[in-house]
């Protein structure tokens, strides 16, 4: 555990400041764009669709692209793996003669390392993308799909390139540094012998090759040189060339921004040269399988060949945003899609190595141009990864274990997937249990044998659950003087106890039940299984889908009674929502999503169909509210609330009753359930932490999540509670 922090700790601090700046702009320019983009959700949709669609007919597709790029003169070439790959290129740049090669950016050639490759038969290879020239200047890998210098700064460059060229006058400037690589690989391009590129895509039906880039070095390296080399993995092919149309619309908006990139090139090869050479044309086309037809045939992984490699999933995530590819991705791969690629590609151990960065939080999900459960492929690759641990004996938690999980699951793991249990526990033996938890002995023994971090404070248990209080409360107490709506019910709702509400964050539960009665709701909480978010965190997905089904079983009854199902936690409904889909059978799945509701949002609902609000009253002070103002407060949405569209209900419930509501722009606050609790990754968590405080603006703080108001609480001197805890009622 320590290597893994002390190499994140390096990154932070060496790499983290400008992967921050620069995912951060792609990911403000991706919402600026794609809000401007009409039809956007349903282009998203039809890219996904062709897709589904190429993958499924994908041995048809090389065949078709075999005859169509014949019939152009050129060649096909299907390689089995990394090394047949190299070999064909290598043999075609021996037929050629070459002794330079030029290179544009292709994350498929990194996959294969095809430099070293050629290097090793005596070709000079030089890259030509700006960003990937750094790189091989500095002898360093990608951190990103789309920009893969992003860790470097333009000071970083500068020494670089004054260190490595020696140039007359010092390079300092971007333009200048922009100008001497552009004029130094002009040079090679010139001379070059072979010209190597990727593919964005290709086009079966015609052979036609889709190449994106933002600045055209790709162009001038397929079609000055005699010789073009095309390499792509298979799942580039989509059919005809009108089926490229979506992803031109959406690749350069989910990547960096743009409305569209600098340059689109479609290429029929062979295309005629721009040189004055009088040689013929020759063209190679070679498709890659290293492993991507047995991912079409894995229920896992099939999705991950949907993938357009554009990387708003890394710049969407708040842990990437910080550390970079260099710690959040494997051989090749970065961001959260990695694991998928990595996994298919390498096997097991390579996404073992980062996949746990992924805390579910699920931002990637709405920014994904082709609709890709980018977080459920890193959950069911964690349980892979889970059950792929040689065994040994049995960890002092094991025995909480169900059967369906293995005996060498790592313990931390453990211990965070049974929470509820734990939970329960730490109630019943309240305040005892606090004082146990809090002592040097203690977390120096949870340090030791489950990685978390001493650092960290403990949530304290309650020695009364909210199911307790509920069901031994004494009855609603009205005020006389306030009309409410208690006496004209019309709805029945559960409000599920998750296991914070229920044992730790309990007054905040108590609030909802008051808030909900006094909007005429009738509500019930009975005692109810956990909805297995937190197994599912942890990759222990067959505990994950027992829970759920236990769940599933208990709520069935109320929702053949018409009760709504009320959660506090936003984590929950997305169980509900999302995950369950993966987990229940389609129709329970529907069933419980459809009737289930985040608090605000059924607090909205309630209000919009006529639900009196005069029976709650905002908190702001009464000179403020007779001097018209508003008081201000900052709310800080849960990373899972903001994927499922939840933010505006709260938004418009507190600005209904007298706040003027800011919100936070950040992606996640760092803290994630359990992953801000573990040694490994405390240090991430608490600088993720530091930009989501950095946001806050006003005094009056409140956050959707309990992980969140954890993270807020720890990180600031401000008191942070859940919104419904701004609303009162008039009860006792």
């Amino acid at each position: 555990m320590t290597d893994k922090a002390d190499s994140i700790r390096n990154l932070l601090a060496t790499e983290g400041r400008s992967v921050e700046t620069n995912t951060r702009t792609f990911n403000d320019g991706r919402y600026e764009s794609t809000a401007e983009l009409e039809q956007y959700e349903e282009l998203k949709s039809r890219a996904r669709s062709i897709k589904e669609d190429a993958i499924e007919r994908l041995p048809e597709l090389v065949e078709t692209v075999r005859k169509s790029v014949e019939a152009n003169g050129g060649t096909v070439y299907l390689a089995d793996d990394a090394e047949d790959a190299n070999r064909y290129i290598a043999e075609v740049a021996d037929d050629a003669d070459a002794e330079l090669l030029v290179k544009s950016k292709t994350m498929t050639g990194e996959e294969i390392e095809v430099n070293d490759h050629l290097a090793e038969s005596g070709i000079d290879v030089y890259e030509t993308d700006l960003g990937e020239f750094v790189l091989q200047v500095a002898d360093e890998a990608p951190s990103h799909l789309v920009a893969p210098a992003i860790h470097r700064s333009r000071e970083d460059i500068a020494r670089l390139f004054n260190g490595h060229f020696d140039p007359d006058e010092p390079l300092e400037t971007a333009e200048g540094l922009t100008a001497f690589a552009s004029n130094y690989l002009g040079e090679k391009i010139s001379t070059a012998d072979v010209g190597l590129t990727g593919a964005n895509f290709v086009a079966a039906e015609t052979g036609t090759l889709a190449l994106v880039t933002s600045e055209g070095n790709a162009r001038k390296t397929a079609s000055a040189p005699d010789t073009h080399i095309a390499i792509a993995g298979v799942e580039k092919l989509v059919p005809t060339i009108s089926d490229l149309q979506p992803f031109v619309e959406l690749i350069g908006r989910s990547a960096t921004g743009q409305d569209i990139t600098s340059y689109v090139s479609f290429l029929t090869p062979p295309v005629e040269t721009v040189t004055d050479s009088d040689a013929d044309r020759d063209f190679h086309l070679v498709l890659l399988d290293n492993g991507r037809m047995a991912m079409r045939d894995d229920d896992v992984l099939r999705e991950t060949l949907y993938c357009v490699r554009c990387g708003a999933c890394a710049n969407s995530c708040a842990n990437f945003q910080h550390v970079g590819g260099h710690a959040f991705g494997g051989e090749t791969y970065t961001g959260g899609i990695a694991t998928g690629w990595e996994a298919g590609v390498y096997g097991l151990d390579s996404a073992g190595e980062f996949n746990d960065l992924c805390t579910g939080c699920s931002r990637c999900v709405n920014a994904c141009p082709v609709e890709i459960d980018i977080p459920w492929i890193n959950t069911a690759i964690r349980d892979r990864i889970n059950r792929d641990g040689s065994d040994n004996l049995d960890s002092v938690y094991h025995g909480l274990l169900p059967d369906d999980e293995t005996a060498s699951l790592d313990g931390g793991k453990q211990l965070f997937g049974n929470f509820s249990t734990l939970a329960k526990f730490g109630s019943r033996f309240a305040p005892v249990s606090n004082w146990v938890a809090g002592s040097t002995a203690t977390r120096q023994f949870l340090s030791w044998a489950f990685g978390i971090d001493p650092r960290r404070e403990l949530p304290e248990f309650q020695r009364e659950t909210l199911v307790e209080w509920f069901a031994d409360r004494e009855p609603l107490h009205v005020d006389a003087e306030t009309e409410t709506n208690a006496e004209s019910v019309e709805r029945e709702a559960i409000l599920y106890p998750d296991p914070y509400t229920n044992y730790i964050l309990v007054e905040r539960g108590k609030v909802a039940v008051r808030v909900l009665e006094s909007l005429g709701v009738s509500v019930r909480i009975p005692s109810l299984p956990p909805t297995g978010r937190a197994p599912l965190s942890q990759g222990m997905v067959e505990t994950a889908r027992s829970n759920a089904r236990a769940l599933s079983d208990e709520l069935a009854p109320h929702l053949d009674s018409n009760r709504d199902v009320v959660v506090i936690e936003p984590s929950d409904l997305a169980m509900f929502r999302r995950d369950y889909e993966n987990l229940l059978s389609a129709s329970d799945f529907d069933r419980l999503g459809e009737n289930s509701y985040e608090l605000f949002e059924y607090i909205y609902g309630l209000l919009e169909n006529g639900a009196n609000p005069d029976a709650l009253s905002a908190s702001a002070s009464e000179s403020d509210a007779e001097a018209g103002a508003k008081e201000q407060v900052t709310y800080h949405a849960h990373c899972q609330a903001r994927t499922l569209g939840l933010e505006p209900y709260t938004v418009a419930v507190l600005s209904r009753f007298g706040y003027e509501v800011e919100t936070t722009d950040v992606e996640c606050c760092g803290m994630a359930g359990s992953f801000g609790y573990k040694s490994d990754y405390y240090d991430l968590s608490i600088t993720v932490g530091e930009s989501a405080v950095e946001a806050v603006t006003h005094d009056c703080v409140v956050a959707s999540g309990a992980s969140c108001v954890e993270q807020f609480d720890a990180l600031s001197k401000l008191s942070v509670n859940h919104p419904v805890q701004l609303l009162t009622c008039g009860i006792e």
